[in-house]
């Protein structure tokens, strides 16, 4: 069994035995069709653990807090679809400037107060960011949650994020590619977003 294959049987355990807030019962997985139909919508692909998440778990409703969004379609918790509240995203930073939505930053989990885990479509090992706009600084509002979907997911399964109570460890890092991926200028380290305009 590959170490894929059993990081999938991890979550999958994990996912049969809690819910995440607002999620009555884990859904059902999409049909083999739908990573397609995303990765359509979205105009790149999925990562491929993504989609065997989606696949062979279920269409959200497990992971922390709030759970992995829906792909497609609304959740009966309320949650957006991840496609849906991408290109909300996306539409949003094109209309606004100062907070730009980077191509390829999927959301895929919803915090509360406006705060998601996002996996990062267009990297190797598909990193997942944090995305904390409340500072109101787009400059101050990404950083790295895992270095790899896989990592995310073991962190979820071992309790051990930062978002636990026991967590003792780091906290996320900021993630300084995003004026490259935005087109932004860089902030100098230690300047206020508003010195550096």
């Amino acid at each position: 069994m590959t170490e894929s294959e059993q990081l999938l049987e991890r979550v999958a355990a994990k996912a049969r035995s809690t819910r995440p807030w607002g999620w009555g019962s884990l859904p059902e997985p999409v049909d083999g069709e739908a990573p397609a139909r995303a990765e359509a919508a979205l105009g790149f692909p999925l990562p491929a653990l993504l989609a065997e998440l989606y696949l062979r778990i279920g269409d959200g409703g497990f992971g922390p807090e709030y759970g992995l969004l829906p792909l497609l379609d609304n959740a009966p918790s309320g949650e957006p679809a991840a496609v849906a509240q991408y290109l909300a995203n996306r539409d949003s930073g094109a209309k606004d400037p100062d907070w730009p939505w980077p191509e390829g930053i999927l959301p895929i989990s919803h915090w509360g107060c406006a705060m998601y885990a996002c996996v990062d479509c267009r990297s190797p090992q598909a990193a997942v960011l944090l995305f904390e706009p409340n500072a109101g600084d787009v400059d101050h509002a990404w950083y790295v949650d895992a270095p790899s979907l896989a990592d995310w997911l073991r962190t979820w399964i071992e309790g051990t994020g930062w978002y636990e109570e026991a967590h003792d460890g780091p906290e996320p890092a900021p993630w300084t590619a995003l004026p490259l991926r935005t087109g932004r200028r860089p902030v100098p380290t230690g300047t206020s977003p508003a010195q550096a305009s």
